[in-house]
């Protein structure tokens, strides 16, 4: 079968590797792989930058594939069925898994960044850890993880109806953050350093507002007004940069909430007094759980959610270095770039 591999910084191989040797047991699923998106974290991977990767490196977790063989399970899962997964494995034994907060396990791997990921043919994976597509279609069902990033990031701050909401990012997950916000009820405003992702925002979607982050202080110039000069209700960092981090805290309103979704290597040094002064509540918000997955999956299958308008490019998984590369010259033209491995027309 084929694989995916990073070997090295911008160095992207299509291998050859033997087909998964696989008895059914319980609880063991053999996936085909059908559709894999490009995370953020699998282009800083491909970039060098990424905090938590090592290389040689299979990426992928944000998927959709066909179960080909599974073994006894208790969650109904079936030969043939579409399915996509939670990749964040935990260890069950540190004091988060204790307190049942798995997603921030202390020694988390993630598939496609601490461990290897989907971007390959055919793999295995525990059945506990998949959800039932439920009809929706493979691209779209490849777009449940990383919408249930934002989605829990949002979740973590409370957000409800009549919240101003300002997500700073435009890139998928930025875009997906401020729609779980919107699904909620709040009024959404998106900011960014490129014109053309905010024009791409405006065109497809319908978000209270954009704000185009050209300088801090056409930034707070532009927070002033949309807020009539209180700051936003909820703040939410979906970058990774020390500079759009400290945008979040400028722009929270006094008692507001901050929440950190954004993965980055740089350090920030600011007044942290401002904390104190305004009195936020700042939350750190890492990968999704079970139940949001479960939530968004209905959500979209109900029809409330159309996620394929994030998807802005489609690449034969044989074309995998043209993809990395077109993502890491257009990130202002490319929203959310999918890989194929299935035919198209069996799905």
């Amino acid at each position: 079968m084929k694989y995916l591999s990073i070997r090295q910084p911008y160095e992207i191989l299509v291998g050859e590797g033997s087909f998964p040797s696989f008895r059914p047991e319980e609880g063991e699923v053999l996936l085909k792989m059908l559709y894999g998106g490009i995370c953020g974290s699998d282009l800083s991977t491909y970039r060098g930058i990424m905090a938590y990767a090592s290389y040689p490196r299979i990426p992928g977790h944000e998927f959709s594939a066909e179960i080909v063989e599974i073994g006894p399970n208790e969650r109904g899962l079936k030969r043939g069925m579409v399915v996509t997964a939670n990749p964040y494995f935990h260890c069950g034994h540190c004091y988060s898994c204790q307190r049942g907060l798995v997603n921030c396990c202390e020694t988390n791997e993630t598939m496609g960044v601490q461990r290897d990921g989907s971007f390959r043919e055919y793999f295995t994976m525990p059945a506990d850890r998949l959800f039932d597509g439920e009809g929706i279609p493979p691209r779209q069902l490849a777009l449940i993880e990383p919408f249930s990033i934002g989605y829990h990031g949002v979740k973590r701050a409370d957000v409800k109806s009549g919240d101003k909401v300002l997500v700073v990012g435009a890139g998928t997950i930025g875009v997906l953050t401020a729609v779980s916000a919107q699904l909620m009820g709040a009024e959404v405003y998106l900011s960014d350093i490129d014109p053309a992702k905010l024009e791409f925002v405006r065109t497809n979607f319908d978000f209270a507002g954009t704000l185009l982050n050209d300088s801090s202080e056409h930034f707070q110039e532009q927070v002033r007004s949309i807020t009539n000069h209180n700051g936003f209700d909820v703040t939410v960092e979906a970058v990774g940069q020390p500079s759009t981090f400290q945008n979040c805290i400028d722009a929270a309103a006094y008692g507001g909430r901050v929440v950190q979704i954004g993965v980055g290597k740089k350090n920030l040094e600011f007044n942290f007094t401002v904390i104190q002064k305004k009195e936020l509540n700042i939350f750190g918000s890492r990968n999704a759980r079970n139940d949001d997955f479960r939530h968004l999956i209905r959500a979209v299958g109900d029809g409330k959610l159309n996620v394929e308008r994030v998807i802005t490019n489609v690449y034969d998984f044989t074309r995998a270095a043209d993809a990395f590369s077109d993502f890491d010259r257009n990130t202002g033209k490319m929203m959310k770039v999918l890989l194929k491995f299935c035919d198209e027309s069996s799905h």
